[in-house]
């Protein structure tokens, strides 16, 4: 279950709220979201009663109710507005309070009366109280729920500080003192309300992308009752339903093609960018655009199971999930607060043992109070985590677990399997551009009337033409149909009376075409991925060791590594000495990463040190995986390891920072060295910094490291004639059958 909570406030609150939940009897799983303040439940059926969930948050200090999008988004905007109005009253009352305070002080102080000192003091309060009381809700509700609780967060020093400056500022103006602290007071919530709403505005931003997932999302579908045409919530749709798209809008659901024709963008969902022809029989997703044609596809996936889905848990949970320098700063925060609170009494009583007057002592406890609040810490490891995330996201990285950062960062030797990572898993007619294109198109309608995993790689050729009617295959030779009046067939050599295996190309298969006088041979084969060459080389220069394990027979694989110059190959590997050789590199103090698709690489992708997977694999593999990456390109791999590498030295900026604030602030505070308006702006100061540094981790790559710009540079300029490098044998189409070994 996903859970709204309302009282979030800063990443110390992260933790308390897991802890809480974690210790509820029977719960696998609780993982809260900073960026969109939700909390992924799991359990099992020990606990009895799920509604436990709540009471536990209620009693902790936060609301929580069952996650609606709709509901969120309003939420999220009200929040917005809540703080707008916040910042707004106190600007505008810490202005006029400063004035007041500039005309007390201004010119010749013995010309201001005792009376008059006191008539702007009192206006001050007039002022200050109300407006203190409306913008600092959001900390002043925040702390009571956790005092309520019996907790400690955030908000309960910094409702402290603000509420004793307002009191003692109130006591000193009833005492005929000179000094008031009713603008310290506003300008604390001021800076504090600032800090705040940046923080909520980085958050919008960096979901902005996974948001764009839910606005694929179409609402509405038409679905067949019978033979008659219903309009139903898309979120209704069940396995075995029949639905109808029609060109412009999105699909509602994962299926298959069962009638019609047309195209369809999936470049948000699989990240290829060119529009897909599709017909019957095939696949398609949820939250693709459809163009051209009208559809009729029978459900396969919903319910939250569709693609999109399981891109938006995967994340979800990265953003959420915990790396170990993480769990170190929430653990950190979490003992942090009594700290705080300890230290401001240890200065109030210090201050006071030593002949200071009460004034003095409260105003430097109060300063002590603000000054250490842990923000920066806590925000130091989450913020990074967060953008970084969002950044790898946005390149076609989806992260699938919470220390995967740290881990790709950490790699300095890649192990690569062949089919399916750096080729691409579906065959394709590698001499397509070599063909006469009539011919191409000839043959690619006609191979739509077949089954043949040949027939079908050549199918995809053509654009949207339908099919030749009449067409009939024959089992183990080919189809034919007669066409123009002239018999066309595609097929085997003997089947169109051709000499066989004259195309040239290395290690594929053929298929043959006829018609007439007009002959073909066609090439197929699995291609190395278009920047796959780029890619790699882009990783060597990185320093990193590569290597190609395959299962895949020797004289398919030594093209493959030729072409890549990865001299260090080996074919035939099964997934037990795939684990061993990664032992091996282990052993001798290598953190390997592993990039492969197939089901038996699920093992390997588990026993290395980090490892990735394109969306294309097998589901088990995917889910060994500690992310995946969509598209044809290679490029991800690079942009992966490029942008840990760069989240991980935020991430040590970051406590630096926070640590080195620390340092130096809390002892000038104790010292008395400071008042509360500048306790304020160092405190808020110090979260600003950490946040904006963390969003370092969105900018684009200019450092020696960065390959994302070369390789795509390099791969858009050049077309390797090493990129239709096949996988099998001409006479070995039973691996292109069964998926090939892997």
């Amino acid at each position: 279950m996903d859970v709204a909570v309302e009282g979030i406030t800063c990443g110390a609150c992260i933790g308390r709220i897991e802890h809480a939940v974690k210790s509820l009897p029977g719960v696998t799983e609780a993982r809260v979201n900073y960026t969109n303040r939700r909390l992924h439940v799991a359990w099992s059926d020990a606990l009895e009663e799920p509604g436990r969930i709540f009471e536990t948050l209620q009693a902790n200090g936060y609301r929580g109710h069952p996650f609606v999008p709709l509901r969120a988004e309003q939420e999220e905007a009200e929040e917005a507005r809540k703080l707008t109005r916040c910042l707004a009253v106190a600007g505008f009352a810490a202005m006029n309070v400063m004035l007041l305070s500039v005309s007390v002080w201004s010119g010749n102080v013995t010309d201001i009366t005792p009376e008059t000192r006191d008539f702007f003091h009192w206006a001050s309060a007039l002022i200050a109280l109300p407006a203190a009381a409306y913008a600092g809700r959001p900390f002043f509700s925040s702390a009571w729920m956790a005092l309520r609780a019996g907790q400690l967060n955030m908000n309960v020093p910094i409702s402290l500080g603000v509420i004793l400056a307002l009191g003692m500022s109130v006591i000193e103006t009833a005492n005929h003192a000179r000094e008031a602290y009713f603008d310290s007071a506003l300008m604390l919530l001021f800076f504090l309300l600032v800090g705040r709403a940046l923080d909520h505005a980085m958050r919008r931003k960096t979901r902005a992308t996974a948001s764009n997932l839910a606005a694929l999302r179409a609402e509405i579908a038409h679905r067949f009752d019978g033979d008659e045409l219903v309009r139903v919530l898309a979120a209704s749709l069940k396995v075995g339903d029949r639905v109808l798209v029609k060109p412009g809008e999105r699909v509602p659901a994962d299926g298959e093609v069962i009638g019609g024709a047309s195209e369809v963008d999936e470049s948000l969902i699989t990240g290829e960018t060119a529009r897909r022809s599709i017909r019957s029989g095939a696949k398609v997703y949820a939250g693709s655009l459809n163009f051209s044609g009208t559809l009729t596809l029978r459900v396969t996936a919903a319910g939250g199971s569709a693609l999109i889905d399981e891109i938006e848990k995967l994340l979800d949970k990265a953003a959420s999930a915990k790396s170990h320098t993480r769990r170190l700063a929430d653990r950190a925060a979490r003992i942090y607060a009594p700290i705080v609170h300890t230290t401001a009494a240890l200065t109030l009583a210090g201050w006071l043992f030593a002949g200071a007057s009460a004034h003095d002592a409260i105003i430097t406890a109060i300063a002590v109070l603000i000054i250490t609040c842990p923000c920066a810490l806590a925000l130091a490891i989450p913020a990074v985590q967060v953008v970084a995330s969002g950044a790898m996201f946005r390149r076609g990285i989806i992260l699938n677990s919470g220390d995967a950062i740290e881990r790709l960062a950490e790699a300095d030797t890649i192990v690569f399997d062949k089919t399916g990572t750096l080729t691409l898993p579906e065959p394709r007619v590698v001499n397509a551009g070599a063909t006469d294109p009539a011919v191409l198109q000839a043959a690619a309608r006609l191979a739509q009337s077949s089954r043949h995993p040949l027939a079908m790689a050549l199918a995809k050729e053509t654009a949207s033409a339908a099919p030749f009617d009449a067409a009939v295959e024959e089992p183990g030779q080919g189809v034919r149909a007669v066409v123009d009046g002239a018999e066309m067939r595609l097929g085997s050599a003997g089947f169109c009376n051709v000499a066989p295996g004259v195309s040239g190309e290395i290690g594929a298969s053929h298929i043959y075409f006829r018609h007439g006088d007009r002959i073909a041979t066609f090439a197929i084969a699995q291609s190395l991925r278009p920047d796959a060459i780029e890619t790699v080389q882009a990783l060597r220069d990185l320093g990193f060791d590569l290597h190609i394990l395959s299962g895949d027979r020797n004289e398919a694989v030594a093209p493959v590594a030729e072409a890549l110059g990865i001299p260090q190959w080996q074919g035939g590997v099964n997934p037990a000495e795939k684990i061993a050789f990664i032992e091996a590199l282990k052993a001798q103090g290598r953190r390997v990463l592993m990039v492969g698709d197939g089901l038996n690489d699920a093992p390997s992708l588990a026993a290395a040190h980090v490892s990735l997977s394109p969306i294309s694999a097998a589901d088990v593999t995917q889910a060994q995986a500690d992310a995946v990456f969509r598209g044809e390109r290679l490029a991800p791999v690079g942009d992966a390891v490029t942008i840990a590498r760069k989240a991980r030295r935020l991430m040590i900026e970051n406590l630096w920072l926070a640590a080195l604030y620390n340092l130096i602030a809390v002892p000038v505070a104790i010292a008395g060295l400071v008042t509360p308006l500048i306790a304020a702006a160092a405190m808020s100061g110090s979260s600003m910094l950490v946040t904006l540094n963390a969003l370092r981790a969105n900018a684009k790559a200019a450092d020696p490291d960065a390959v994302t710009t070369s390789v795509r540079s390099r791969a858009s300029g050049e077309a390797s004639s090493d990129s239709s490098l096949a996988r099998g044998s001409a006479d070995d189409t039973r691996l292109l059958e069964a998926g090939g070994a892997r």
